[in-house]
């Protein structure tokens, strides 16, 4: 009857807060703990624990089973970490349960499989998959399996991305360059463009021609520097001050990346 009723309530459009709000360290400390989605263990059998599974794959593997979707070196994880799970890096369970919503991005009420199609058109650089097909359809039920037992209609601690407090300088591109060198190069790359185990990519491009394109959400300083906050370095989430965050965030921001497709004459 709950698996009904929040199926009935998905169905009507509401809005909901897309970015978690700046916390002060005391703050966090005495938040509740983030909303912990169902194990892997728990998919069940059968044809949805099958199309679960898919999505799953397809999400941290997106190059390899959404070949003909993807035009980077990005996967779905290289933005929503720890396979969608992590709070503050925009995870699947908070996701789930704020569609569909207004999108001032493109004016108009989303389902998530039209936000989904958007993350292959600018965080992937490549071509939206059909509403019906196989790679939305698993996706869509890999994040309606994270979301299970997840409060509808009202905001989740570590749902969207941290949204950073005002800069009390403006973002040093220049002094971003010398943490990045010092913080990130060593997984990203001194020249950005991430780093190869084998045949995988270890770490993603984090500019350049196999990176996100200039529509993408971490196209955006603000964004970008929110999340580089709470999650970089990897495993080190909120180990930077703000200013470093926010110089960093500039600092590859100012550098090369394919044009947003809504205005591909844009260099």
């Amino acid at each position: 009857m709950k698996l009904l009723l929040r199926i009935l309530i998905l169905g009507l459009p509401f809005f909901l807060i897309p970015m978690s709000p700046p916390l002060s360290p005391a703050a966090k400390a005495e938040e509740p703990d983030f909303f912990q989605p169902p194990s892997d263990k728990e998919i069940p059998p059968g044809p949805f624990g099958d199309l679960v599974r898919r999505g799953e794959r397809i999400f941290t593997k997106t190059g390899q089973f959404a070949t003909r979707y993807v035009g980077n070196d990005l996967t779905c994880e290289s933005c929503h970490l720890d396979r969608g799970r992590k709070p503050f890096a925009a995870p699947l369970w908070a996701a789930y349960v704020s569609y569909p919503r207004f999108r001032a991005k493109n004016h108009k009420v989303s389902r998530l499989g039209e936000r989904i199609q958007g993350c292959f058109r600018f965080s992937m650089n490549g071509t939206p998959p059909p509403l019906h097909s196989e790679t939305i359809r698993s996706l869509v039920a890999y994040a309606f399996w994270m979301s299970r037992g997840a409060p509808v209609g009202t905001h989740m601690k570590g749902g969207g991305m941290y949204r950073m407090p005002p800069s009390r300088l403006p973002p040093d591109p220049f002094h971003g360059k010398s943490v990045y060198t010092a913080r990130c190069a060593l997984c990203h790359g001194a020249d950005g463009q991430g780093t190869v185990s084998g045949h995988d990519v270890a770490f993603p491009p984090v500019w350049g021609p196999r990176s996100y394109n200039k529509g993408a959400g971490l196209a955006k300083v603000a964004k970008l520097a929110g999340f580089i906050k709470m999650n970089m370095p990897l495993s080190k989430g909120d180990s930077l001050s703000d200013q470093e965050a926010w110089d960093v965030a500039a600092f590859i921001d100012r550098q090369s990346r394919p044009p947003d497709p809504r205005n591909a004459a844009t260099p």
